[in-house]
């Protein structure tokens, strides 16, 4: 195919952007401004009953990718996840970051292209985001997989990190990331990551929610998640919940069980949690009004100074506080860079939608910070925008129409294989 013939034109280049993470893919189309599905990082496995070939619905669920040679049934997003079934182990294709199950990562893109965007892949260039520690040989075998599996036109990888910051409208930044499984500070200089200054810990949305189940286990809150409960009574605050359990299909698995009450505990750390501008302090704390939750078996009360003590985790840490984080990686980059990172700091990523989370970090860095640079935060202010950021900077990007000579064509896979991906995207 030939590049005159490509299905670049102007405006209608079509292009795909998929941004991975650990707690969900984001996808949808270039020139969009918020991606069209959120398909969660995980899969249902469960073994396939030989008898189920007779029940209609699996045989017009086209959803439930199924082979031959394989017996075991995959179940992809939320609505096909979060269903109670007999033996369905969730697994996830994320590690660190990155891809790793690929196989699993397989059937996701298949539903993908089947259900969400509902097109054939050889139609649409695909932009896709990888962690700024993304290694050769996977950033070499997601190039292989695009174009040798899915045909497609064109392709293009790009760091996280430089893609939220240019949906920033920065192409210097210092952009902190904080996630579901980690937290990073990525340094970006003229759209490119300066590698050796990235630095990051393992103190995420995941560990809040991990904080959240210890705390409230200890108070003796019993947390069954929404499909445990057929119906449940009205109680007074703090009184015992009265609810009648569902009936539910035999040897449901742990690792479904965890993460239907993941789900539980990130609904309360969104509500609930909120982060001082000041470290924790008792007396602050106690005097700001408490908040309102309800489980979902009826129990309720209202939490006051403990919301604040839960989220302090994230920043009173030593060596792995957020403010922290952002001033190391700062101090390993080039002294005459330095100002310039620190006049734009790009908050992205969904565990930094915490209340107070930005304010904080302000706070942090304003301390740690030389008292001659001019700090900026740059938080969006929707939670759209903040929680989608790298793949809304891979939706301008891949519109932009002095970026469309930068793919790596199919023309060029055929050329001179996979190893182009080392040498065009940076």
């Amino acid at each position: 195919m030939s590049a005159g013939n490509m299905l670049y034109g102007g405006d209608e280049i079509g292009a795909l952007v998929f941004d991975p993470g650990h707690h969900s893919l984001r996808v949808g189309y270039a020139q969009e401004d918020t991606p069209k599905a959120e398909i969660p990082s995980v899969v249902g496995v469960a073994p396939s009953a030989p008898d189920t070939n007779m029940d209609i619905e699996t045989k017009t669920d086209s959803n439930i990718t199924q082979n031959n040679a394989d017996a075991r049934k995959y179940y992809v997003d939320t609505t096909y996840v979060n269903v109670p079934r007999t033996q369905m182990e969730i697994q996830t294709y994320m590690k660190d970051g990155m891809i790793d199950n690929w196989d699993l990562f397989e059937k996701v893109i298949d539903y993908t292209y089947a259900k969400v965007i509902q097109s054939e892949p050889e139609y649409h260039p695909v932009l896709f985001s990888e962690a700024s520690w993304n290694v050769r040989n996977n950033r070499e075998k997601l190039t292989e997989l695009m174009f040798e599996k899915y045909n497609v036109p064109a392709f293009y990888l790009v760091k996280n990190a430089v893609l939220a910051a240019f949906s920033s409208g920065r192409a210097t930044a210092l952009v902190v990331d904080s996630g579901a499984t980690h937290t990073s500070a990525v340094p970006v200089h003229e759209g490119y990551v300066l590698s050796q200054a990235v630095v990051k810990s393992p103190l995420g949305g995941d560990y809040l929610s991990m904080q959240c189940r210890q705390h409230l286990e200890k108070q003796g809150i019993d947390l069954s998640p929404a499909y445990k409960i057929a119906s449940k009574d009205v109680v007074k605050e703090r009184d015992a919940a009265r609810f009648t359990l569902r009936k539910l299909p035999e040897n449901l698995t742990q690792s479904w069980q965890n993460y239907m009450l993941k789900s539980l505990l990130q609904d309360f750390q969104m509500n609930i949690l909120q982060v001082l501008e000041n470290p924790y302090d008792e007396r602050v704390a106690a005097q700001i009004p408490s908040v309102h939750y309800e489980f979902p078996n009826g129990y309720h009360q209202e939490f006051g100074s403990e919301r604040f003590k839960l989220a302090e985790s994230l920043f009173d840490h030593a060596m792995l506080g957020a403010g922290q984080l952002a001033s190391t990686s700062v101090g390993m980059c080039d002294a005459d860079v330095r100002l310039s990172l620190f006049g734009s700091v790009v908050v992205t990523g969904g565990n930094t939608l915490l209340q107070g989370f930005p304010e904080r970090l302000n706070r942090d860095l304003q301390l740690r910070a030389p008292s001659n640079t001019r700090l900026k935060m740059i938080s969006a202010n929707g939670s759209v925008e903040r929680r989608f950021g790298a793949w809304i900077g891979g939706s301008i990007l891949a519109s932009i129409g002095t970026f469309q000579q930068m793919w790596i064509s199919s023309q060029e896979y055929e050329e001179s294989g996979k190893g182009q991906v080392e040498r065009k995207c940076p």
